[in-house]
């Protein structure tokens, strides 16, 4: 099965938002791949909007350092992963989107730390 890269966005305050495989999926396909987590609480796009509750989870292949799937929770989600959207859909590399340049202080900004 393909990945298509279409994500997906609950508008919910602050917006929950997903594309890829999730975790399961992608075990039960048998894909090798690691998976970044945290919670981006403290990180300064959370702080700067008083955010108390955001976090992220991206999971990469291990092979050939394509994104999986990546779900993101926290203000501008629906506009960040679109992002990895665009990385699942025309196959670029985790190490691609890290040297990507990105305006600052924006969501955006925090992609290179989630890979």
């Amino acid at each position: 099965m393909p990945l298509l890269g279409t994500p997906s966005v609950v508008y919910t305050i602050p917006p929950l938002a997903s594309v890829g495989l999730q975790e399961n999926d992608a075990t039960m396909q048998g894909l090798k791949f690691k998976t970044n987590k945290a919670s981006t609480t403290d990180w300064y796009s959370s702080k700067r909007v008083g955010e108390d509750h955001t976090g992220f989870k991206v999971m990469i292949e291990q092979n050939t350092d394509r994104i999986l799937g990546a779900h993101l929770f926290g203000p501008n989600s629906e506009e960040v992963i679109n992002i990895f959207a665009l990385a699942i859909r025309f196959g670029l590399k985790s190490a691609e989107l890290k040297q990507a340049i990105y305006s600052y202080p924006t969501n955006s900004s925090d992609v290179e730390y989630m890979l």
